[in-house]
């Protein structure tokens, strides 16, 4: 069989046909970093827009209900852009002690067009240490599905000397391989008082094989994330909430053997939120992968919308783009409810951490 040729190459140079040697490694590559047993999950650049997938724990705690939808593409100036998609939504039960949520991921990209689907359900149960402080406890279950395409593969003998097209390949290979199935659990907890949260979060506790070979698994990722808020004003005036405050943030992932540190700030001046945070492998010899997200947001009259884009601090990724992510919440309180729920001594606040 003759070496395929990945379509993936940078924006700034006119493709062309690599060696036979080339063009193998590059295949081989490709196809361990979406069947091998360091696949990861993706980093969503607004992690409190879809908490959810963060820590099962958020689980009714920031609305009555709601629906969010998020979208991020990653390296847009790829052929082989990495795109995600993200349906989640949660209700708050009316004994206020529990809550339910929905959970979809649609992951598609690279060269050997790569496709995940995931869905599941989350479960969280909230209660009350002592005043002003409270505690939450979630699950997660899901059923998910891999697939990989060679569809787009190119070969050497579909161009001449030039590196013109000449047309289909005679090598004789696998447009789809069957998909592979699989089950994935996970847990979290989440303590909060009226100005700081601190969670954890641990997933994919069974790590499922999601690849053709049996150590091709869906590693477990655990997650540590916190934050403070300083309000400057905080007031309900007329069933309207207004608030300005400033909330740095950290967090920490580790997920088959990498690991990831963030560090954020975040801005509220309602309707209004703007936040910076820097993103990286955690201190280490040969750890360079950084980058830096700007988002702006934006909530109004039951709805939350933001923009957020990375600007990548190494020489490769800023070549082939950043990432572009979008979210847009749906999202319910009862204010007057709230307050009866308060009056008869069975309300349970909303932890401090930004809403993007």
């Amino acid at each position: 069989m003759r070496a395929p040729v990945l379509p993936v190459f940078s924006p700034r140079r006119r493709p062309r046909l690599a060696s036979p040697c080339a063009c193998f490694a590059a295949a081989l590559t490709g196809l361990l970093a979406v069947t091998s047993a360091r696949a990861q999950d993706v980093f969503y650049s607004q992690p409190y827009a879809t908490r959810l997938h963060l820590n099962p724990a958020f689980t009714g705690l920031l609305d009555d209900y709601s629906v969010t939808l998020a979208y991020r593409n990653q390296y847009p100036t790829l052929i082989g852009t990495l795109q995600s998609s993200q349906l989640a939504a949660d209700y708050r039960l009316q004994n206020q002690r529990s809550a339910v949520g929905l959970l979809i991921n649609a992951d598609r990209g690279g060269g050997l067009d790569m496709t995940r689907f995931e869905g599941g359900f989350t479960y969280a149960y909230h209660g009350k240490l002592a005043k002003g402080a409270y505690v939450s406890a979630g699950a997660h279950a899901a059923y998910g599905s891999q697939r990989i395409s060679y569809g787009n593969l190119l070969f050497s003998d579909q161009y001449d000397a030039d590196a013109q097209f000449l047309g289909n390949s005679a090598e004789q290979v696998p447009q789809v391989y069957e998909p592979k199935r699989y089950f994935t659990l996970g847990i979290g907890g989440l303590f909060y008082t009226d100005q700081a949260w601190f969670g954890v979060a641990a997933s994919h506790l069974n790590q499922p094989v999601i690849g053709r070979a049996d150590n091709a698994v869906l590693p477990f990722r655990l997650g540590l994330h916190g934050g403070y808020k300083y309000y400057f004003l905080k007031t309900t005036v007329k069933r309207q909430y207004r608030e300005v405050s400033l909330s740095p943030t950290v967090a920490y992932t580790y997920q088959g053997g990498s690991d990831r540190a963030e560090i954020g700030l975040y801005g509220t001046w309602t309707p209004l939120t703007a936040g910076l945070s820097w993103r990286g492998a955690a201190p280490g010899p040969g750890k360079t992968q950084q980058s830096l997200v700007a988002l702006l947001g934006v909530a109004w009259n039951g709805f939350r919308f933001a923009y957020s884009y990375d600007v990548s601090l190494s020489r490769f990724s800023r070549e082939v783009g950043g990432a572009h992510e979008l979210t847009l919440c749906l999202q319910k309180i009862d204010l007057l409810e709230a307050a009866n729920r308060r009056l008869r001594r069975k309300n349970y606040a909303a932890p401090p951490c930004p809403t993007f």
